[in-house]
This record gives structure tokens, C-alpha cells and sequence, in this order.
């Protein structure tokens, strides 16, 4: 889907076959939920192609669960929001990341990480530390650092407009969002993380409200005024 992925496994004892299988799940969801891929899926059920009762099982799970998530946030978090066939890769790439994480899992593995187009999935620690630290990148600054998170069994997500650029628009108005930069959302699972992070940076500057009540979720925002509000239980590094 045209975005990085590194795997830091610390595990010396974990077999290389991990780490493969993990990239051949990931080219799996790329060649059957890519909006770029006309063979995808995903392309065959926006061209009409493929109906969605014959669509393969993942593809009915992950369009269910965006459903579930529309009606969670409100609606600012929509698969159909361009309009134009449905899109679920704001939830795809972190529920991806999940299903390699669990595949690391099962390995054996204990101490990893997991990036994947700025989002990161970790799990244990780093050879010598209590904890992972991951950099958020600054909206405005791309060599500097907005803050710092820490964590050892931790998710976190990040919408903005970043090198993209207004990639995500309100639901409601069809436009960008106005008085926001970027929202990171940290939480167990990287594919909710990720649907509430696009969610809240649809809302623009209303989504500290919304993100103060998440259950099991934080979240740090950057407003367009400079200021960087975040709620309480964010896993803030030091």
C-alpha cells in the first residue's frame, strides 16, 4: 500500500521463518485490500465485481469492523468517506500490524517492534531498557521530535497531514479539518488505535473532547495554535 514496514525483532533465538511468514501476511493484505491493485478485492467490490458474501472472510471481518467503528466515532470514522467505494485502509494498516504482531507471537517472539507508515506495535523491550520509546514526529517540523511515548506492550497510532498531505476530510462536510495538525492515539490494538486516531483528526478541533472519554485509549493532539493537549493516562516518556 505503498508505505515502509520495519520488523526489530530482539529475540536472538526467534527462527528468520517469523519474520517471513510476516512479510508474506503483509503482501496477503496488500494484493487483497489495496485501492491501488484492480485485481484486489477490494477494487472488485467497488467495481461491482465481487459481491461482498463471496468476498474471502477477512475482507467481510475488517468491513464489519469498520462499520462497528463508524457507529463508534460518530460517523468521522467512515470506510466510505471519499464517496467513491468503500476504503478501509484506516483501519487496515494497523489491523494488519496486529495479525504480524501475533504471528512474532507465536514464534516465540517476546521483545519486538513493528513500524509500519508511522504507526508502531511493540511488545517486551529492547536489549538493555525498561521500555520502548517511540518519537512522534512533529506536524510542522520533519527533524523534530513532537514527544516521546514509552511503553512495553503498547500501540500507537498517528493521523495528520504529514507527507501525505490532506489525506483525511470530516465525514459530515466532505472537507479538511480545521484547527488541528496531527492526533497519536495509544492503546492495546493498533487498528482501533489507528481508526480513532483518523477519527479525532477528523473532528478537528473538537477531537480532544472526544478522545478524553475512550475507554482503554489516550491521546495526545497537536491544535493548528501550537498547542499539544493530551489526556491524562498518556504514556508520556521521560
Amino acid at each position: 500500500m505503498g508505505m515502509p514496514v520495519g520488523i526489530d525483532v530482539r529475540d536472538g533465538e526467534v527462527s528468520a521463518a517469523a519474520v517471513a511468514e510476516v512479510f508474506d501476511w503483509l503482501r496477503f493484505v496488500d494484493a487483497t485490500f489495496s485501492t491501488y491493485r484492480e485485481e484486489s478485492e477490494i477494487s472488485r467490490l467497488n467495481s461491482g465485481e465481487l459481491a461482498l458474501p463471496d468476498a474471502h472472510p477477512d475482507v467481510q471481518a475488517v468491513l464489519e469492523e469498520c462499520e462497528r467503528l463508524r457507529e463508534l466515532t460518530g460517523g468521522y470514522f467512515d470506510a466510505r468517506a471519499a464517496g467513491d467505494g468503500v476504503d478501509p485502509s484506516g483501519f487496515v494498516k494497523g489491523w494488519s500490524v496486529d495479525r504480524a504482531g501475533a504471528i512474532l507471537t507465536a514464534y516465540g517472539a517476546r521483545n519486538w517492534s513493528i513500524y509500519a507508515g508511522g504507526d508502531v506495535l511493540v511488545r517486551g523491550s529492547p536489549d538493555g531498557e525498561d521500555y520502548w520509546s517511540i518519537g512522534i514526529q512533529h506536524p510542522l517540523q520533519p527533524d523534530a521530535i513532537a514527544a516521546v511515548v514509552c511503553g512495553n506492550d503498547l500501540a500507537v497510532a498517528t493521523s495528520g497531514e504529514y507527507e501525505r498531505g490532506q489525506h483525511v476530510v470530516d465525514p459530515h462536510t466532505g472537507g479538511p479539518p480545521a484547527g488541528v495538525l496531527s492526533v497519536t492515539i495509544t492503546g492495546p490494538e493498533l487498528g482501533t488505535a489507528d481508526a480513532y486516531a483518523t477519527a479525532a483528526f477528523a473532528m478537528g478541533a473538537e477531537g480532544p473532547g472526544w478522545t478524553a472519554q475512550l475507554d482503554g485509549y489516550e491521546a495526545l493532539t497537536i491544535l493548528a495554535d501550537g498547542r499539544v493537549l493530551s489526556t491524562s493516562g498518556f504514556p508520556r516518556g521521560p
